[in-house]
């Protein structure tokens, strides 16, 4: 089953659909077949090692990280296909929880007279696709916020400047984080001051890019700016004109789109999985609006020594305001540490 989670895990670019990865092993033992999910229209992990197996699959046992599906989608149901390869077991991690599938094709394999056991390695199999199981649990994507900041709390000093806080190791870090998500998001306030490319810059990485997005209030955005060779999609309260990308109007007030809408929104357009970056006005509207699920924080070995800029914008009032997390772990990245955690519900 591990296997399945480590093929699974080979293309993470497949929402909305799911990561599946699965292996088919023969009566001796061996495995005649592997295969992985690839993203929509492609096939899916278990019709994939099928393909490999041949006719060596009859009377083998499939392992799947996910159930198999019991739909027509873009291609036939797994179940079906598995059931025409005459397989005598099938081991699934998990449930899948879209409501599409969600024991239908567990029951449609048991139907068939296929031995199915349901349950191996569930907590492990659920992190190979956080973002989609979030998603279809709660109708919401997965939003990771993510910042780096200096020993002291600052994420750039009280002049606007923060290139870098951290190191080049960190910064790398940093884009892997980006090349395993969806997209990108960030207000209009950072593409103004720091002209991202909200893109993965590793040498080694040869996956799809992350969407960029963009959180656009009242004040005009810039016409030159970078971002729009990109193709963006700009997130509006209200119509406007961009020069590139794809505006996507929701509900909110003349400062700032809904956070909760904009998610939705976002989701509907297949993109699950979030990495807010900032900056510090759009990182405390997610937050409060409760939309924030976990989050990296990337500390920089050095000292402002003064007032610099919050992570999130605002006054922290008193104690009983904060909000209460859970550290995920804690691991040096060069002269650096990053830090995880998730919100406690």
């Amino acid at each position: 089953m591990r296997r399945a989670f480590e093929l699974a895990l080979r293309w993470p670019h497949t929402h909305p659909n799911p990561r599946v990865g699965s292996v088919v092993v023969n009566s001796s033992g061996e495995v005649i077949g592997e295969g992985w999910h690839r993203g929509p229209g492609t096939p899916h992990g278990e019709a994939e090692a099928l393909s490999h197996a041949g006719e060596s699959a009859r009377g083998a046992t499939v392992y799947v990280s996910l159930e198999p599906c019991s739909h027509h989608g873009r291609t036939p149901p797994c179940a079906d296909a598995l059931i025409a390869a005459g397989v005598a077991r099938v081991v699934a991690a998990t449930v899948d929880p879209d409501p599409n599938v969600s024991g239908r094709g567990i029951q449609k394999l048991r139907d068939a007279g296929i031995e199915v056991e349901v349950g191996i390695l569930e907590g492990e199999a659920r992190q190979v696709d956080p973002a989609y199981f979030h998603h279809r649990e709660t109708a919401m994507p997965l939003v990771t916020i993510k910042w780096a900041m200096t020993l002291d709390g600052s994420v750039a000093a009280a002049d606007g400047t923060s290139q870098w806080v951290t190191g080049e190791e960190a910064r790398a870090d940093a884009h892997r984080v980006r090349s395993t998500v969806d997209a990108v998001v960030v207000g209009a306030g950072t593409v103004r001051e720091d002209d991202p490319l909200l893109d993965v810059r590793l040498d080694d990485f040869a996956g799809s890019q992350p969407r960029p997005v963009i959180i656009a209030g009242r004040t005009p955005l810039p016409d030159h700016a970078r971002i729009w060779d990109r193709d963006p999609i700009v997130v509006s309260a209200a119509d406007r004109d961009i020069p590139r990308g794809q505006l996507l109007e929701v509900p909110g007030d003349e400062y700032l789109p809904d956070p909760v809408a904009t998610c939705r929104s976002l989701a509907d357009l297949g993109l699950l999985h979030l990495l807010l970056e900032g900056g510090p006005s759009v990182a405390r509207a997610w937050w409060d609006a409760g939309v924030v699920s976990d989050g990296l924080v990337y500390v920089g070995a050095r000292v402002g020594g003064g007032t610099g800029r919050s992570p999130l914008a605002g006054a922290f009032p008193t104690i009983t305001a904060a909000t209460d997390v859970e550290f995920g772990g804690m691991r040096s990245v060069g002269e650096d540490v990053v830090i995880s955690f998730a919100r406690k519900n």
